[in-house]
């Protein structure tokens, strides 16, 4: 069997302090073949670039994690499409954890464990999240969504919403195979939760999904939780 290959799909946004920082650290991934893809939500700081000479391609696409992605996806050519959060970091050889898990597993997506930049009360939340991620199989952007390109296609992609497109997409690709859990963790930026406070932003986040799950409009959901310029697609 063919080795897979892999592209890291980077949606960002105005990151243009730590863009070069974050495509320097992925550069190794590049070296042993990983495509890297950088795709600008519209930003009004010099981010793209900034990022062209660390990455494969750089390109514009309508703000928005959903729609970016997707973007992205459109020029990918690995088999396996990982989606990377900028504030996010991979583990050493997230690449071979991800490719070999995948090809012995007969799982078609999954995700990495989590954790955050900084202890104390966050590292209960990032166990709580990994754990309810392994008991409900849905994973979200800040835990390095992989899945296969074929896998992503024949579910449609991230779906055209503001907000919750990853659990949007988890719940689709359940249908196909349940995630590869990987215990391996990422390494995520806790400067949200700083910046709004963790129990304010832990209620934020219960409330979001609690609305989601009744059905509420992504749009009303992502301009709650402070994108207040996303268009719904």
């Amino acid at each position: 069997m063919n080795a897979l290959s892999l592209s890291i799909i980077l949606p960002v946004l105005d990151e243009s302090a730590g863009i070069e920082a974050t495509l320097a650290v992925l550069a190794p991934y590049r070296e042993r073949g990983a495509e890297l893809i950088v795709v600008d939500g519209g930003s009004r700081d010099d981010t793209r670039l900034r990022a062209r000479p660390l990455a494969d391609c750089v390109l514009a696409a309508e703000r928005g994690r959903a729609a970016q992605m997707n973007a992205g996806r459109t020029v990918a050519r690995g088999d396996v499409l990982l989606f990377l959060h900028a504030d996010t970091c991979l583990p050493d050889g997230a690449d071979i954890l991800i490719l070999e898990g995948l090809a012995h597993s007969g799982r078609v997506w999954g995700r990495f464990d989590v954790r955050f930049n900084r202890r104390g009360l966050l590292s209960l939340i990032a166990f709580m999240m990994n754990l309810r991620s392994r008991l409900t199989g849905i994973a979200t952007g800040d835990q390095a969504f992989f899945v296969t390109r074929a896998a992503f296609d024949s579910v449609g992609g991230f779906p055209s919403i503001a907000l919750m497109e990853d659990v949007a997409l988890s719940v689709r690709l359940k249908r196909v195979s349940r995630p590869l859990c990987i215990r391996a963790r990422v390494t995520t930026s806790a400067r949200r939760w700083q910046k709004h406070g963790t129990f304010r932003t832990i209620f934020l986040m219960w409330r979001l999904r609690l609305a989601y799950f009744f059905g509420a409009d992504p749009a009303q959901l992502a301009r709650r939780y402070g994108y207040a310029s996303v268009k719904q697609q």
